[in-house]
């Protein structure tokens, strides 16, 4: 196949619409199922890299949950936890895949987000991912393979129109890129990032000790911002991105949205949560929606009197705003990246309070010294890695 027409790009209006490889070759991809649009291509390609990329890094099975060209969600398949597997929706489907593992944790560390996502997986998807990936609002998914069994559950899904995407994994792209705006062309070299023991070993702070664990959660949030919409900001912890803050004009705002997400995963850990009497009949989507609601200054939005009926068995009381920070001021070892540098200490500063211990983000700014004076007041570890990750 040499080309696909589509039924439209980005918007119904925009037409006519295809994807072709300019050479004249033949595409990397086979469509085992469904139509997969404009977008859902972007998002897939996009995914596809960045799993392929924390595979590579991290020698582990790696997911991808995207949205509108920016990830919502990264992992890699480290075993879950009781409690994430409780606030992810997945304590009901026993001893799951390493790979489910990874999708599990890249859908739902933001579920708001990751709602109607495209998919992305390092590896051949077996039954125990299709399983996880067939209760979810989903449009689409793609992965190098298909179990045979995985890929019938998989075409099930949206009444049989779920686009399946299975990519070559031996393709690789021409090293120059280009992409028309304007009907102008523009050309540039791939973005290649080589992540190897020395890439994390530009230590700038006093506090230079960064475990192997914090290695691995400072090249997923690398790997992660390289496919992020600049500028951006990613939190890490245990394997996965919490928080991710993307397209954002000021670096400070990218730190406080990324940072707002990471707090509400950590939240959503919290007794409180946790034990919210959610009527049976509750769907996920729906539950994720009032958990959004509980945590957040919306909360009465839920809580009303006439509203809380339609979540809860019982009314929950309010989660204080002084019980929140007294849970979150218990937050500690998640690791930050920066897809370029923090011209301000402020960025330090709201990083800390999401219990940020570890730092890795180009430098190259005037103010550097005031970064690193703020690092050292909170012993943070930070590292330079002197490349700079924007995503247009």
């Amino acid at each position: 196949m040499r080309e696909l027409e589509l039924k439209y790009g980005c918007n119904p209006n925009q037409k006519p619409s295809k994807i072709y490889m300019g050479d004249g070759s033949e595409l990397p991809i086979q469509v085992l199922n469904g139509k997969p649009g404009y977008i859902n291509f972007l998002d897939a390609f996009n995914g596809w890299q960045l799993v392929k990329e924390l595979k590579k890094a991290t020698g582990l099975p790696a997911a991808a949950s995207f949205k509108h060209v920016s990830p919502a969600g990264a992992a890699v398949g480290l075993p879950l936890s009781e409690v994430e597997a409780k606030i992810y929706w997945v304590d009901d489907l026993g001893e799951l895949s390493p790979l489910a593992c990874a999708y599990s944790r890249a859908r739902g560390a933001d579920r708001m987000s990751s709602y109607g996502d495209f998919i992305a997986l390092s590896d051949v998807c077996d039954v125990s991912a299709a399983n996880v990936i067939k209760r979810e609002f989903s449009d689409g998914i793609i992965a190098p393979g298909y179990e045979p069994e995985a890929l019938e559950i998989l075409k099930g899904k949206k009444k049989g129109s779920y686009a399946v995407i299975q990519i070559d994994e031996n393709y690789v792209p021409n090293p120059i890129e280009r992409k028309e705006v304007y009907g102008i062309t523009f050309e540039q070299g791939r973005n290649e990032l080589n992540i190897d023991d020395d890439f994390f070993s530009n230590v700038v702070t006093e506090n230079k000790e960064i475990p192997d664990s914090a290695k691995i959660d400072m090249a997923i949030s690398m790997i992660t911002l390289k496919y992020t919409q600049s500028n951006s900001v990613c939190y890490v912890k245990g394997g996965q991105a919490i928080g991710i803050g993307a397209g954002q004009q000021s670096r400070i705002h990218c730190t406080r949205l990324a940072g707002s997400k990471a707090d509400n995963w950590l939240l959503r850990q919290s007794p409180e949560v946790l034990n919210l009497p959610f009527k049976e009949e509750m769907k996920r989507a729906d539950r994720d929606n009032a958990i959004d609601l509980y945590i957040g200054e919306d909360y009465m939005d839920i809580l009303a009197d006439g509203e809380w009926e339609r979540a809860f068995t019982e009314k929950p009381p309010v989660f204080t705003k002084e019980a929140k920070q007294e849970w979150l001021s218990k937050a500690t070892g998640v690791t930050l990246g920066s897809d370029a540098f923090f011209p301000f200490s402020d960025n330090v500063e709201r990083a800390f309070r999401s219990g940020v211990q570890y730092i890795a983000q180009p430098g190259g700014s005037i103010r550097d010294g005031e970064v690193i004076e703020a690092c050292n007041k909170h012993n943070i570890a930070m590292c330079f890695t002197g490349l700079r990750l924007f995503h247009h």
